[in-house]
C-alpha cells in the first residue's frame, strides 16, 4: 500500500506523537509498504526532504506553545502528494494537517484513519478561561473532526470511553502504540552509567528518580517536586529529561521548595541518546493525568525501570500494582511504595524483570504496525471506489 501519515509535528520536534509516527513508519516500510509524511514547516515556505513534505505555516503560540497553522491548499508539494496517489491517509492530529488530509482524501476518494492522541480536556487552560465550557468546546470540535474518518484509533480504553462520551459514532478500535523495544532492552556498560551520572553531577550513592517528557503545565510535575520536598530523603535525586514552555516556572518552584540541588534538568536529549538515561534510573515517576497512553512509561518499563505514577485509567494494563511498579493515589501511598522500591532489593529485581517482560509482550512496534496494516486494508475495502479490490483485500486479511 501507499500510506500517507499526517501530523502537525515531526522531527526535529520530539514528543510522543512524533516517536509513535517514526516507529510506525519504520515498521510499515519493513513490511513492504510505501510511506510518506505530511507535516508543517517551521517557516513560511514549503519544501520536501526525501519522503517528508513540510508545508509552510505560521506560529500561533498564543493558543498553545509551539503551535503552528497553515491555511492554503494551493501548494505544489500537496499536488505532488496527490499525484503520488496514496491508498489511505493516517491522520495523527486534528488541526491544519487534518484539513490538508481531508483535501487530499476528497480529491482521491480515499479513506482517512485517525489516531486520537490528545486528551484536550486537560489543555483547556490554554484556550478557555472556563474549564466547563472548554470541555464542551472540545466535545463539539472532536465530533466534527472525526465525522471525516472511516475508522478511529484510540491508544487506550480511557480514550475510547472519552470519545464515546462525546457522542462519537464512528467505529473506534483500541490499539496501544508500540515502541522500538530493542534500544531499551539492550544493556549498557557499567562504566557508561558511571560517566553519565558523573557528567550530570549525580553522586554514585544516590537513588535516582526519572521523569521523561515535555515540560508543560498539564504534566503536573509540581506534585512530584512537592512530594520529594515533604519526604526529604537525603539520598534521592530526580532527573528531568526534556524541555518545554513550563521549565522556567518549574525551576523557580524547586527553589521555593529548597530542593533545587536535588533536581537535575537536562534539557532536550536526542532520541538516539534517550535510552541511556533510562538505564541510570532506579524509578520512573509521573504525576500527569493528561496522557492518552504515555510512551515514556512503556520505554521505562522496557528498560527495566519500575514505575511509580499517579493513578490514571490510561495506565490500566500498563502499570500493574506489585508487578512492574505502582499507581499511587496520595502522598502517603507514594512515600510507602518509594520506600519499598529503594530498600527491598529482591522485590526490586523481580519488578524490573517483570517490567521488561510485560513491555515486550504487549508493546512491540512490529505488532503495532501489523494491527494498523490490517485496519488500513479494512478501510480501503469499505471504500466503494475499491470494490474491484475487495476479493484481494479479504484474502490479504486472511493471510494476516
Amino acid at each position: 500500500m501507499k500510506i500517507l501519515i499526517t501530523s502537525e509535528w515531526y522531527f526535529p520536534v520530539i514528543n510522543g506523537v512524533v516517536t509513535s509516527i517514526a516507529n510506525l513508519k519504520r515498521e510499515l516500510e519493513r513490511l513492504g509498504h510505501e510511506v510518506r509524511i505530511l507535516t508543517l514547516s517551521n517557516q513560511k515556505r514549503s519544501y520536501k526532504k526525501v519522503d517528508i513534505t513540510f508545508i509552510s505555516s505560521v506560529g500561533v503560540g498564543t493558543i498553545y506553545p509551539g503551535a503552528r497553522i497553515t491555511l492554503s491548499t494551493n501548494d505544489k508539494h500537496l499536488k505532488e502528494l496527490i499525484e503520488w496517489q496514496p491508498d489511505v491517509i493516517h491522520t495523527q492530529c486534528e488541526f491544519s494537517t487534518f484539513r490538508l488530509a481531508k483535501f487530499i482524501a476528497k480529491k482521491l476518494q480515499i479513506p482517512i484513519v485517525h489516531t486520537y492522541h490528545t486528551v484536550y480536556e486537560d489543555y483547556t487552560h490554554y484556550f478557555s478561561p472556563n474549564r466547563k465550557w472548554g470541555k464542551v468546546m472540545v466535545a463539539i470540535f472532536t465530533k466534527k473532526v472525526l465525522e471525516n474518518a472511516t475508522y478511529v484509533i484510540a491508544p487506550t480504553k480511557k480514550v475510547n470511553s472519552l470519545l464515546k462520551s462525546y457522542g462519537i459514532t464512528k467505529e473506534i478500535m483500541v490499539v496501544p502504540t508500540g515502541i522500538d523495544l530493542h534500544k531499551f532492552t539492550e544493556g549498557i556498560e557499567p562504566n557508561q552509567k558511571v560517566r553519565l551520572k558523573a557528567r550530570l553531577g549525580i553522586p554514585s550513592d544516590q537513588k535516582l528518580l526519572l521523569f521523561v517528557g515535555r515540560l508543560a503545565k498539564e504534566k503536573n510535575l509540581e506534585e512530584i517536586f512537592t512530594y520529594i520536598a515533604k519526604i526529604n530523603h537525603p539520598n534521592i535525586s530526580l532527573l528531568i529529561v526534556g524541555d518545554g514552555p513550563h521549565r522556567n516556572q518549574l525551576e523557580k518552584f524547586t527553589e521555593k521548595l529548597h530542593i533545587r540541588d536535588r533536581i537535575i534538568f537536562t534539557g532536550m536529549v536526542p532520541p538516539d541518546k534517550i535510552a541511556t538515561y533510562y538505564k541510570i534510573a532506579d524509578v520512573f515517576v509521573s504525576a500527569s493525568n493528561s496522557e492518552t497512553q504515555g510512551l515514556t512509561y512503556i520505554e521505562a518499563l522496557a528498560s527495566g525501570v519500575p514505575a511509580l505514577c499517579r493513578k490514571d485509567p490510561c495506565l490500566d494494563n500498563v502499570i500493574t500494582n506489585g508487578i512492574n511498579g505502582w499507581q499511587y493515589h496520595s502522598l502517603n501511598h507514594f512515600r510507602e511504595k518509594l520506600h519499598t522500591l529503594i530498600t527491598d532489593e529482591k522485590l526490586y529485581e523481580q519488578l524490573s524483570k517483570r517490567a521488561v517482560k510485560e513491555a515486550a509482550q504487549h508493546y512491540s512496534s512490529l505488532s503495532f504496525a501489523k494491527k494498523l496494516e490490517n485496519i488500513y486494508r479494512q478501510s480501503i475495502a469499505t471504500n466503494p471506489k475499491n470494490e474491484h479490490k475487495i476479493p484481494y483485500l479479504k484474502q490479504s486479511r486472511m493471510n494476516q
